[in-house]
């Protein structure tokens, strides 16, 4: 999870002003965790603690409402309906890298990704979008091959994984879809030699730098075994304590 989160910090600084390169500094006094951190803890909260995850969304919400949240997501956190909102929002995919950590087969990871994502993003995209990302992660951490994910992802979810990132990254532009975010995720991915080359791939794609950079940070560190302890340094030391202590505490036992 800690992977997520550090795909999200460091891409937070460049989600307004794209780069399309993989030659960036990783750290700056500008980098800030927004939602996707602050929703995904919120996810490895309700697993840890039985919380209903309804009930996180909307208490992690106050706690943290400038945090970059999408129009829809404010008006329903702010509102006494809980009701989902039909999004098909990349917002689904970000948050989900707990689920892909914590339950032990592809069947239960797939209906936890389902019953946690149509809280909100009840539209089929933003439904496949989650299960393509938790999916993604616990293959690649039960010790499946690239090969085999980026073939499991295709015939599951029906994405098309073919292009390379150089030949994404030209005409690559922000957009907020699941369907148009999820696959350039878990491509950079694919392409990248470890996990610190798995975030400045998905970075250098431009468009929703910190939740495409999120979503592959997920997969990365769950593929390559882990995140480097001088990243997962800086991570700490940007999170506050509420929210290191939840991802400690999630780490220790999930990962």
């Amino acid at each position: 999870m800690i992977g997520a989160i550090a795909g999200d910090i460091i891409g937070s600084v460049y989600e307004f002003n794209n780069i399309k390169t993989k030659d960036f500094i990783l750290f700056s006094d500008r980098c800030f965790f927004t939602d996707d951190s602050i929703l995904s803890i919120a996810l490895a909260d309700s697993i840890l603690t039985g919380t209903p995850y309804v009930k996180n969304l909307k208490l992690f919400y106050h706690w943290y409402p400038d945090g970059g949240y999408g129009g829809s997501f404010h008006t329903w956190a702010q509102s006494q309906n809980s009701a989902p909102y039909n999004s098909w929002g990349n917002g689904a995919g970000m948050r989900i890298s707990p689920v892909g950590y914590a339950y032990n087969d592809l069947d239960t990871v797939l209906q936890k990704a389902k019953e946690f994502t149509e809280i909100t993003h009840n539209h089929p995209e933003g439904i496949k979008g989650a299960q393509a990302t938790a999916a993604a992660i616990f293959l690649a951490r039960t010790g499946e091959s690239k090969a085999t994910i980026k073939d499991y992802i295709e015939n599951k979810f029906h994405y098309n994984l073919s292009k390379h990132v150089d030949e994404i990254r030209p005409t690559y532009q922000f957009n907020e879809s699941s369907q148009n975010t999820v696959p350039q995720a878990l491509r950079a991915f694919h392409d990248s030699s470890d996990f610190e080359d798995a975030i400045r791939t998905a970075v250098s794609l431009g468009g929703d730098t910190d939740t495409l950079a999120c979503i592959t940070g997920g997969v990365a560190q769950a593929f390559y075994g882990g995140v480097p302890e001088a990243i997962q340094h800086n991570i700490y030391s940007i999170l506050d304590d509420r929210l290191s202590q939840i991802t400690r505490t999630f780490m220790e036992r999930y990962c």
